[in-house]
């Protein structure tokens, strides 16, 4: 295997040790981020009901909208904390707040997409809706909003771990993570300065 070939294979197990992690953060964020959903569930108003109607349409924001939002910014703002100093140990390149910003930018296009997956899984005249006759929300197991909070979190994780890692902490490190060799790369890895 020639340097180029070595290059690609560290990049690759690199990216697959990064994944890994982003992994285990994600799956920290995901009790996280249902701890909060079903605490607020449980205090506030019920997840179905209307806060505010969307023009004509038959849509409205709904509590679980709300739930969901609140869950996702307490869930991001672990998520970043550890990522920052466990996953891409980008800590020691750049401040808090320069970095926190792309993090949440992602996050809430994130969050978008998953406002409208979750409108879709919970609307009951969505094609894709959980049907109720089986999440009757009788039981925590059988509660509509849980699932379909869960499905939602593994349908956007994907394109978050892409986003992250291309634009949140990579632009941090270099600007252009595409001219960093593999020893370069390594060096961020261990947290040492890479000029």
């Amino acid at each position: 295997m020639g340097p180029r070939g070595a290059a690609l294979s560290t990049r690759h197990r690199r990216n697959l040790g990064l994944l890994a992690r982003f992994g285990v953060v994600g799956a920290s964020g995901v009790v996280v981020n249902m701890v909060t959903l079903i605490v607020l569930r449980k205090v506030g108003p019920h997840f179905d009901e209307a806060v505010v109607g969307l023009g004509t349409s038959e849509f409205n924001l709904r509590w679980y909208h709300v739930y969901s939002t609140i869950a996702f910014l307490v869930a991001n703002l672990s998520n970043f904390q550890l990522n920052r100093s466990w996953t891409f140990q980008s800590s020691r390149h750049t401040r808090w707040w320069k970095e926190y910003w792309p993090f949440l930018v992602v996050g809430l296009g994130g969050q978008a997409v998953g406002l409208a997956l979750l409108t879709l899984l919970m609307h009951p005249h969505s094609p894709v809706s959980l049907p109720t006759d089986v999440f009757d929300d009788s039981t925590g197991l059988r509660n509509r909003l849980y699932w379909s909070q869960l499905i939602v979190i593994a349908l956007v994780t994907p394109l978050s771990f892409v986003l992250n890692k291309l634009w949140t902490f990579a632009a941090v490190r270099t600007g252009r993570l595409d001219l960093l060799t593999a020893q370069q790369e390594e060096e961020v890895m261990a947290g040492k300065d890479v000029v």
